[in-house]
Parts: structure tokens; C-alpha cells; sequence
């Protein structure tokens, strides 16, 4: 049985296949059902976007954190460490503000990314990270044992 495994890569784009890449295989090992390893990857792969842009926007030199684990279900951290005003502060725009040509790439990709993961992930949590500045993305997936 696994218990846990921890991924951290420099917040460069061209990183983010690989987690997701990493993140379906620790997903299929752990028993995800198949129909559902569209939606792990998906997901991922968006948590994970979006935790890139935050450090690029906010010039984060940290790595980003990504954590799996499978006791229980499988659940899947991405941690970013921009400030959690950055990450929380696009979520309560409205449509006609998300619509607008002042919004940059990043901002757009950080405020567009939860309202995708909400669609992608039955059980999400976005809240602060208990230690330090940042975010934590939480998702989790059943397994089939």
C-alpha cells in the first residue's frame, strides 16, 4: 500500500503536464475507477495551472507542492505559496468583471480555475495553507478496493 507521495517543480508551465502525468498514475495505483481518471487529470492539471500562474504573477520563486494520498481516498493537495488575497480575490467577480479587457492571462487562469475544478471535482476544498503564506487546493476522489 502507498501512503503518500510529494511532488514539487518550479512554477514553470511546461511543469504542469508532468504533474498531471504523475498525479493519474498515483491515482489508477491507488484504484481510482477508470471513468474517473479524465476527470483526476483534468483537475489536476487545472489546480495546478493555476498555482503556477499565482507564483508567476506574483513573482513566487517557490516551488509549487503537490501532494498525493490514497488512505482512504484518493486525495490530491496542490499548494501554492502566492499571497491568499491573490488567490481568493478573483472568485467573487461576477461574469461582466471576468469579461473584462483589464484582466490579465494569469488573472483570468486564477479566477476561471475554480469555477473549472468545481465542475471537474465532487469533493473540493480551497482554503488557506495552515503554515506559511499560500493556498491549498484539496480534492478528493473514491476508490475502489
Amino acid at each position: 500500500m502507498m501512503a503518500a507521495v510529494k511532488l514539487s517543480f518550479s512554477p514553470a508551465p511546461v511543469h504542469v503536464r508532468t504533474a498531471r502525468l504523475v498525479g493519474v498514475a498515483v491515482a489508477r495505483r491507488a484504484g481510482v475507477r477508470e471513468d474517473l481518471l479524465d476527470e483526476v487529470r483534468l483537475a489536476i492539471g487545472e489546480a495546478c495551472t493555476r498555482a503556477v500562474a499565482l507564483h508567476r504573477q506574483y513573482h513566487v520563486p517557490d516551488p509549487v507542492l503537490m501532494e498525493m494520498d490514497d488512505t482512504g481516498s484518493y486525495t490530491v493537495r496542490v499548494i501554492d505559496r502566492a499571497p491568499i488575497e491573490a488567490s481568493i480575490g478573483l472568485t467573487a467577480l461576477d461574469a461582466d468583471q471576468l469579461a473584462n479587457e483589464s484582466l490579465d492571462e494569469d488573472d483570468l487562469t486564477t479566477g476561471v480555475g475554480f469555477a473549472l475544478l468545481a465542475g471537474f471535482v465532487e469533493d473540493l476544498q480551497v482554503r488557506p495553507v495552515p503554515e506559511g503564506i499560500g493556498t491549498e487546493v484539496r480534492m478528493v476522489w473514491p476508490v475502489g478496493r
